[in-house]
């Protein structure tokens, strides 16, 4: 094919017909439909991919999977820049665009290169030793180079334009991993009734059997497997589905890359899904990672994991090289050897045990592969890929390798140091690993409830093991799943594939007297070499947890999948133990990288939170009202005539409401229902105030505390019936408080006979508030006598308005004659307009929360500015509604010396000295003839136009607060350079006795 000089004429599980084009650092290449990038770079003969994190050491392609620690690029531009992605991950696709990381000014001339000469500097534990000095601040000094110098890719600031979903499932069995074992677990479960879930990360199920040459025994098997589960409706198969994390009860995580093999999604489409998948029963069959081995340059571009080149020389038809050396301690290489010989290429295999088994002697003698038993590769040579490796003697019984017996020129090395069980999910929920010698790897430790494990997670290498026991797997999980009957799968009809001769570990290969070495790397992601480990050991980094963190090793997005066995291998060694006593680092999700846009989904912008709306929204949208948050809610904040913006809007609004009489929507309260013989007690020990005595009929305003004695929130309570209590809260608390109840009443008064329930979204609320309020109700509500001597402020009354049935409290928080109306949400809108209608005679007025709050302010009543988290009952001169006849949370603590320190700041009002001057929340209040410095003396904390008073006002705390009534002090704002002259006053500032709302 046009420019793919690695391509073979003919072979793999490729379309030639679809030939794709693609761009590598701006280059263009063609791959077909079926490559991953990497084989498609591989096929185009592109070897140098990328460079290391520290040294800056050209690498390329290692591996065929997730557990690929080199060759990270960066995809697409604009909002969908996504660096740090392995190329064995990425599916081609037309018009894809890549490109290489950490290098400049090119790949192939990369100046940070001159790093690998400074070995020794940058050797383990020197950013510690480093950047502590020489004086305290260095790290002051040290630390925007450093961060300009961290990570690998970069990426982007935009918006993502792509949208992300999330989805619940449960099932009976989940199976991870659709090789041969977990095809097994699903096929025999799926027989059996159990309702399953298969996930596989590749876009094709298979596993490990699409590597083997098209057309043998297995293709016949998986074929028949793949059709009799898309026959089953109880099965479902998720490809391209990633499992990263698994949690408490088996729950699992799931990113399903829905439209990552496209350009961009569908129009409507979704790039990826998170699914959280509640199974009860879970089979691991995620298979094992080949282990490279450690040896001299073993970092080069062409070294290569002997099972990757197999997939790609028979998934894709790619042979990565001519003349290839196959390096390998057991017998799972060998396979690689002979298929690559059958390929073209002239292939030698370097073992270091002695003797083989016969069969495999025969075989790579019939393929025309040289053997060199008892055997090493000490040392690759090449400046950007391989080109040759040293060759020495190994004395088994030793563990040395005295000379280089020779060089062989290659421009491929297959290394293979056996099998790592992939058990990254399984140690999710604290599994230890048990060490196998047999196999030199670590197997699962003793099972999860509701795990089971299948195939090569269990050190199960053979096909007809693997077959056995997922099917083994499956039917027990469906059993447990209390579905009977089923029966094992048998293994298709292929020539035994087990080990025939014992693997020989071998974890670092020694040096030769008198050779050239390089460097010996461990960790390729993360530069840790062989030296690294002994240094941390020499310094006292033992544990493998102090040696991961001390030399990075396995961090990233490795996870230490490539690199952990070996690492621990050599450490044990060094402490001169067995490596089970040494043990494992701890495996954390996710297993491989997960994009953040999927974790957070459709939660973005105002999706970020559900937003809530009252039954009235769609009136006031239709009605031009403009919108402001109001925690979760959206809440009308002004409704403009033609011309006005919102000072205008809620200045007019606020007079309107003071001269006759306007409505707003207050459903967003929150609203709690308490319920039960013990009621009273309760809300006596929740609230400062007493409630033991509260009439039925009657509310009362009270306040709750926290625990450490500052105020929560306000709100009222009424009494609806002897056990029956109806709670608001402000909207913002309205979770926190229903939070905080249940949790009281779990845990430190489990005893109370009490019930709370969230009624938030069960009533629509509206105020009304004016001079003319009674007359509106009265035009409505005809069965509610509405006389101050029927109905007192805070007294409470059932009725209906019309057919609407509704619930009437005298309250009000404008400082006006003031009503707030509740009716089922399912009324609410109807509640409105039948508002509107009877007060257009009185010229209503609609108002939203911006003349809420200037009407509140005015009154002097606290809100969330003055409620913020910091202040006590004293401070906002609420202290004599508390109780001194009584325990209440925060009773104790509310009394601690700093809460009750007189230089604390307490509410005041504050008027400008020029009264045409804007006053700003936020500005700190100073001490008139003092220079500002610091805090100052306090701040302002509420600030509105006042239509009742004709000029700014504000509310704000001051130390000394009402014994500075008079004074002048300035509230500075420095972001605008202004220092405000302001008197401090009552907060008090309009109907200070309150005789409106008592009329």
């Amino acid at each position: 094919m046009s420019g793919q000089r690695n391509r073979l004429p003919e072979g793999g599980r490729i379309d030639r017909n679809r030939v794709l084009g693609f761009s590598f650092d701006g280059k263009r290449y063609q791959g077909v439909h079926g490559d991953s990038l990497a084989s498609a770079l591989l096929a185009n003969g592109v070897r140098l991919v990328g460079r290391s994190f520290k040294y800056h050491r050209p690498r390329g392609i290692v591996t065929a999977g997730v557990e690929e620690p080199n060759a990270l690029v960066t995809l697409h531009d604009d909002g969908r820049r996504e660096p740090n992605t392995p190329v064995t991950t990425v599916e081609l696709y037309d018009s894809l665009r890549a490109e290489s990381q950490n290098r400049w000014p090119s790949l192939a001339f990369d100046v940070s290169a001159v790093n690998g000469l400074l070995g020794p500097v940058f050797s383990a534990g020197f950013y510690y030793k480093t950047f502590m000095g020489p004086r305290k601040k260095s790290w002051m000094f040290y630390e925007p180079f450093i961060r300009r110098a961290a990570g690998l890719g970069r990426g982007t600031r935009e918006p993502d334009p792509d949208r992300y979903e999330k989805m619940q499932a449960f099932c009976d069995l989940l199976v991870i991993g659709a090789g041969p074992a977990g095809i097994s677990a699903a096929l025999s479960a799926g027989r059996a009734g159990a309702r399953v879930i298969l996930v596989d990360q590749q876009a094709v199920i298979g596993g490990a059997l699409l590597d083997r040459p098209v057309g043998a025994p297995s293709d016949d098997w998986l074929q028949g497997a793949m059709t009799e589960l898309e026959s089953l409706d109880n099965v479902e198969v998720l490809t391209r589905t990633t499992a990263f994390g698994v949690y408490d009860g088996n729950v699992v995580g799931l990113i399903e890359r829905v439209a990552d093999h496209m350009p961009a999604p569908e129009a409507h489409g979704v790039r990826q899904r998170y699914w959280t998948v509640r199974p009860q029963q879970l089979v691991l069959a995620s298979g094992a990672i080949e282990r490279p081995l450690v040896f001299g340059n073993n970092d080069l571009p062409g070294v290569m994991l002997a099972s990757a080149v197999r997939s790609y020389l028979n998934r894709q038809a790619v042979l990565p090289g001519k003349r290839a050396v196959v390096f390998t301690n057991n017998d799972s290489a060998y396979a690689t050897a002979m298929e690559l010989a059958r390929a073209g290429a002239q292939v030698t295999l370097v073992d270091p045990r002695a003797t083989v088994a016969d069969a495999l002697q025969r075989g790579l003698s019939d393929a025309g592969v040289e053997l060199l038993a008892g055997r090493v590769v000490s040392t690759a040579h090449g400046r950007q890929a391989v080109r040759s490796i040293d060759l020495g003697a190994y004395d088994q019984a030793s563990g040395g390798c005295e000379t280089v017996e020779r060089q062989i020129a290659c421009d491929l090395l297959c290394v293979s140091g056996g099998w790592s069980p992939s058990l990254h999910l399984h140690s999710h929920l604290g599994a230890r690993p048990v060490y196998d010698e047999r196999l030199a790897a670590f197997l699962p430790g003793p099972a999860v409830p509701g795990q089971r494990g299948a195939g090569a997670f269990e050190g199960r290498f053979a096909l007809a093991d693997c077959v056995s026991s997922g099917s083994a797997a499956g039917l027990a999980a469906a059993k447990a799943c209390g579905h009977e009957g089923g029966a094992p799968l048998s293994a298709p009809d292929v020539e035994s594939d087990a080990w025939q001769t014992p693997l020989l570990p071998l974890w670092e290969v020694p040096e030769p007297a008198q050779a050239k070495h390089g460097k010996k790397f461990v960790d390729q992601q993360n530069d840790v070499t062989a030296k690294d480990v002994a240094q941390a050991h020499r310094e006292g980094y033992v544990s493998v947890e102090h040696l991961k963190r001390y030399t990075t090793l396995g961090m990233a997005t490795d996870q230490g999948k490539t690199a952990n066995v070996n690492a621990l291998a050599i450490m044990a060694a060094l402490r001169g133990e067995a490596i089970d006593r040494v043990g494992t680092t701890t495996f954390r999700p996710p297993y491989s990288g997960v994009a953040i846009g999927a974790l957070t989904g459709p939660e973005v912008g105002r999706e970020f939170k559900p937003i809530r709306r009252t039954a009235m929204h769609d009136w006031h949208e239709a009605n031009g009202a403009v919108f402001t948050e109001a925690g979760p809610w959206l809440r009308p904040w002004y409704y403009p005539k033609p011309g006005e913006g919102v000072d205008a809007a809620y200045e007019r609004e606020a007079a309107e409401v003071r001269k006759s009489v306007g409505i707003v929507d207050v459903s967003t309260l929150g609203k709690i229902e308490v319920q039960g013989p013990d009621a009273a007690e309760f809300l006596n020990r929740v609230y400062v105030n007493g409630f033991g005595k509260l009439a039925v009929g009657k509310a009362r305003y009270g306040l709750m505390l926290r625990d450490d004695g500052i105020v929560m929130d306000d709100g009222t309570t009424t009494r609806l019936s002897e056990h029956h209590y109806f709670m608001t809260t402000t909207t913002a608390n309205a979770g926190k408080v229903m939070s905080y109840l249940e949790f009281l009443l779990q845990t430190a008064w489990p005893e109370l006979k009490v019930h709370v329930t969230s009624a938030t979204e069960q009533w629509a609320g509206i105020a009304v508030a004016g001079p003319r309020a009674r007359d509106l109700l009265q035009a409505m509500i005809g069965d509610i006598d509405l006389s101050n001597e029927a109905l007192p402020f805070m007294g409470v009354a059932e009725g209906h308005a019309g057919d609407i049935p509704v619930r009437l409290f005298r309250i009000s928080f404008s400082g006006e004659l003031a009503y707030e109306i509740n009716t089922p949400s399912d009324y609410g809108e109807a509640l409105w307009q039948a508002c509107v209608e009877a007060g257009k005679p009185l010229d209503l007025a609609l108002y939203g929360t911006e003349a809420l709050g200037a009407l509140r302010i005015e009154k002097g009543h606290v809100a969330g500015p003055e409620l913020d988290g910091r202040t006590t009952l004293d401070d906002l001169g609420l202290e004599r509604m508390a109780s001194t006849k009584k325990p209440y949370v925060g009773s104790v603590l509310k009394r601690r010396e700093g809460l009750v320190d007189a230089s604390r700041p307490k509410l005041v009002g504050l008027i400008p000295e020029d009264k045409s001057v804007r006053l700003r929340a936020g500005a700190i209040l100073c001490d008139a003839d003092k220079i500002p410095s610091g805090h100052g003396r306090g701040h302002v904390t509420s600030v509105t136009y006042s239509p009742a008073l004709g000029h700014w006002i504000g509310l704000g705390l001051l130390t000394g607060g009402p014994n500075r009534h008079g004074e002048l002090v300035n509230a500075v704002n420095a972001l605008k350079d202004e220092t405000i002259p302001v008197r401090v006053t009552s907060p008090h500032f309009f109907d200070p006795k309150g005789e409106r709302m008592y009329a």
